[in-house]
């Protein structure tokens, strides 16, 4: 056959200039081979089980052509990586992408191996195909268990999803398969909800966590992933498989400021900007704070807008933690539980008061912002003179009990002055005596927070530029017996004792000690003489060896007075 005798789709196949088109190896073994005749666009492929629409021509090597999608004039369509066609054709087609054009040379084994497929295609024959993907269907098994399969009727934009707490906008149509009429839709306008508590079958909130802004998609549920027993709407038996449209228009993030979920913030207005405000940055907002009910109780930027200094004590400590995780520009609603707004004594200081153990809620626009100076940005004498402020303000917080915001007030001042080894002479003995302090100070308010490893931690930074610092083996001491490590707690208490034995505190510490590590060994004792007692009924058993042990009584210790911080105060709340 010549070239002109080929069919026009496959004619230049065998050319120069062919040869010269880039060449994919898509198997290690060489069963599969692809040039490209056309690029295609996007950067995006099918993936297994979509459904693909080829338009192909096959040859065989020596130019007969055995079949045409062209000549029958209708696109060939498939699911991708199911094993409904030819093994070359699932690993090439799956490495194309939108429009391409691509000749698949593929080996017999990869094609009709052995057999071939009479009487068109021999036995053991190389195949050419030349292919080229129109479009494709996006069908996942979304669930895992094929509970959940969806279609993608429209791409999204973007490359975005929702998470499970947030809220999304959405259109959408139900109908109980093989059902023309219409279960539930969504409101003209569309249905906005929380992904994680949606009015709508379970299978949306898998289906919405793959989705893109303005993607269109169709599922099909099977029941268990279907409407909760307690929102199913009439008509749905709940043993039903259903079928849906639906549509993600948009959506408001939701997150977590707090990682207990006390304080959470929800986007209302995105921003484009990336920039966020720091510790001490000055904002310029629009603010108005709202209690369960709807009532204003704090209306401050409702008309003009406010300027606040963030960790400056203006506002709740939950609002300074989520006005740090907001962009210049963004609008957001940040809920705000009472262990983060004003506790259990409320307040009667703003325009409306605020009960106790309120949770409040506060609608904020972040207008502008002028970040503080970051420690890089500071001369080594201004960043002592810094910290040395910091300190001096967590102080004053720890004498409010305000021990979270304190602590956080230490952590910046001892950042600042961290990496001292390079200042000279005075610069470099105040800035250890503030780190020292700060640290003490930190370990202070750890302990009162129960945070018994963050405690110790602090304590080990004194100590290792100071190994005798009485101070610091006491309240490690006390954090070793929060996390019941009883025997390093002596260790401590001996330490300091060994430095200052007329310590009362140390003393009545060691006291306490050696009555906590007593009341352990004895639940202990029980426990173990339990185990043994029930062994001993086992036949050939030997009982194990008693192992070291955390469990017994658990164990708050108490923060006495010498455990203040080291603040301008008499003893033994004395200054370090």
């Amino acid at each position: 056959m010549t070239e002109e005798d080929r069919p026009a789709e496959v004619a230049h196949e065998t050319t120069s200039a062919d040869s010269s088109r880039r060449e994919q190896q898509l198997t290690g073994d060489g069963g599969v081979v692809k040039r490209i005749l056309k690029e295609g666009t996007g950067i995006e492929a099918p993936d297994k089980g979509d459904e693909v629409f080829v338009h192909y021509v096959g040859t065989l090597e020596n130019g007969d052509k055995f079949d045409s999608s062209r000549d029958r004039g209708d696109p060939f369509k498939f699911s991708l990586g199911t094993g409904s066609v030819i093994k070359a054709w699932d690993v090439g087609v799956a490495s194309m992408k939108l429009g391409e054009k691509a000749m698949l040379i593929c080996r017999s084994d990869y094609a009709y191996g052995q057999h071939g497929s009479p009487p068109k295609i021999p036995a053991n024959a190389t195949l050419l195909f030349e292919v080229e993907l129109m479009s494709w269907k996006s069908i996942k098994d979304i669930s895992g268990d094929k509970g959940v399969i969806k279609t993608v009727v429209q791409e999204g934009e973007d490359w975005q999803k929702p998470s499970e707490q947030d809220e999304v906008l959405v259109h959408y149509s139900i109908n109980v398969k093989g059902s023309t009429e219409v279960l539930h839709a969504s409101k003209e306008g569309g249905d906005e909800f929380p992904i994680d508590n949606a009015p709508v079958p379970m299978g949306f909130a898998t289906a919405l966590k793959t989705m893109k802004r303005n993607e269109k998609v169709n599922l099909v549920i099977q029941p268990k992933y279907g409407f909760p027993a307690d929102r199913r709407p009439k008509g749905d038996s709940g043993d039903s498989v259903l079928e849906a449209s639906l549509e993600l228009v948009s959506w408001k993030k939701v997150e977590k400021v707090t990682d207990d979920g006390l304080v959470v913030k929800k986007t209302l207005k995105e921003s484009k900007e990336w920039k966020r405000p720091n510790e001490e940055a000055m904002v310029k907002l629009h603010m108005v704070g709202r209690l369960q009910d709807g009532t204003v109780f704090d209306d401050r930027g409702h008309g003009s807008p406010v300027e606040i200094t963030i960790d400056g004590e203006e506002v709740v400590e939950g609002m300074d933690l989520a006005l740090l995780k907001m962009k210049e520009g963004e609008k957001a609603e940040i809920r705000i539980a009472a262990q983060y707004a004003f506790g259990p004594e409320g307040s009667s200081s703003m325009a409306v008061p605020v009960p106790p153990n309120a949770t409040v809620f506060y609608t904020v626009e972040l207008l502008s912002l002028e970040k503080a100076k970051e420690g890089y940005e500071m001369q080594d004498e201004e960043k002592v003179e810094e910290a040395s402020i910091r300190k001096d303000k967590g102080n004053a917080l720890f004498k409010q009990s305000k021990f979270g915001r304190a602590s956080k007030k230490y952590k910046k001042a001892i950042d600042l002055i961290d990496y001292d080894s390079k200042f000279e002479g005075d610069l470099r003995s105040r800035s250890r005596d503030i780190k020292k302090g700060a640290n003490l100070n930190l370990a202070a308010c750890h302990l009162r927070l129960k945070q018994y490893k963050d405690a110790r931690q602090a304590c080990d930074k004194v100590l290792e530029n100071d190994p005798a610092n009485v101070k610091a083996l006491y309240r490690r001491a006390q954090a070793l017996m929060g996390s019941q490590d009883y025997l390093e707690a002596e260790q401590d208490i001996k330490a300091a004792l060994e430095r200052d034995a007329s310590n009362r505190d140390v003393q009545a510490l060691h006291k306490r000690c050696r009555t906590e590590q007593a009341v352990q060994n004895r639940k202990e004792a029980k426990l173990y003489s339990n185990l043994f007692a029930k062994m001993s009924k086992l036949p050939d058993l030997d009982p194990p060896a008693p192992t070291a042990s955390k469990s017994g009584v658990a164990s708050e210790p108490a923060v006495a007075d010498a455990d203040m911080p080291d603040v301008e105060a008499p003893q033994p709340a004395s200054a370090t």
